[in-house]
């Protein structure tokens, strides 16, 4: 009965009230390793994959169909790499394969443990605003971002992959899947999210450190892009299993 719960058994709506994004670009070689069999790194150039880092200020996040008062408000953090997915119907899906999850708040952490196979921790977030300027941070999860918004044109980082910010935005993240794996079963669980008015804006990274970055120790890897959303609706729809015939 756990392990079915974990499986998405409905769908969630949520109210996003900003979405911080930073996507890190890694050689491929680097974190083949760290996803399972059934997935495959998507990359750009076929040379580079992907690590993102969401930082995610929710409101109102409840089962589908359930009115928006009696949700709770959450900050999340998800580390995952972009991948892709061939499913049963041969289609190939664009998504993201979780690594870490943590939250604000020791409900989400309940709750999103017997939900999801996100396997949430609890950590402090302390966020700071200054005119253009967010800094989000925590002391127990030894991280730190110092970010800027501006009406004028940003530059994309200095190492960045890509040209320009159309190539750029095409791994701003969320994608449309997140898939979990079950090694012992050989079946994939996809879960798809349904967002509206998704209209990523680049924000210029002033300073930045994560260390859980630091522990996968990455020999190379660089800042690619940096974007923000606010004030979109979103909704998870309930999680299909499929097997993985590879």
């Amino acid at each position: 009965m756990l392990e079915f719960l974990k499986n998405h058994p409905f769908g969630v709506d949520a109210f996003f009230d900003s979405s911080l994004v930073l996507t890190f670009a890694v050689p491929k070689a680097e974190v083949a390793h760290l996803i399972p069999e059934c997935l495959s790194l998507d990359t750009f150039n076929d040379e580079w994959a992907f690590i993102a880092v969401a930082m995610v200020q929710t409101k109102g996040l409840r089962p589908a169909g359930f009115p928006r008062f009696i949700g709770n408000d959450f900050f999340l953090i998800g580390y995952r790499i972009f991948v892709r997915y061939s499913n049963a119907a041969g289609k190939r899906l664009r998504g993201l394969y979780i690594l870490k999850s943590e939250t604000d708040k020791k409900k989400m952490e309940l709750m999103g443990n017997i939900f999801t196979h996100y396997n949430y921790t609890t950590t402090d977030i302390k966020q700071t605003y200054s005119g253009a300027e967010t800094e989000i941070s925590s002391v127990k999860s030894d991280f730190k971002l110092t970010a800027e918004t501006s009406d004028e044109e940003i530059a994309l980082p200095a190492h960045s992959p890509f040209e320009n910010w159309k190539e750029a935005r095409r791994f701003a993240g969320p994608l449309p899947f997140t898939f979990t794996y079950n090694r012992q079963t050989k079946e994939v669980l996809i879960i798809e999210g349904v967002r509206e008015n998704w209209v990523p804006q680049p924000v210029k990274v002033l300073d930045y450190k994560f260390a859980f970055l630091e522990s996968l120790k990455l020999k190379s890897h660089v800042l690619a892009n940096a974007f923000i959303i606010k004030e979109i609706p979103y909704h998870w729809k309930k999680g299909k299993i499929e097997k993985w015939n590879g």
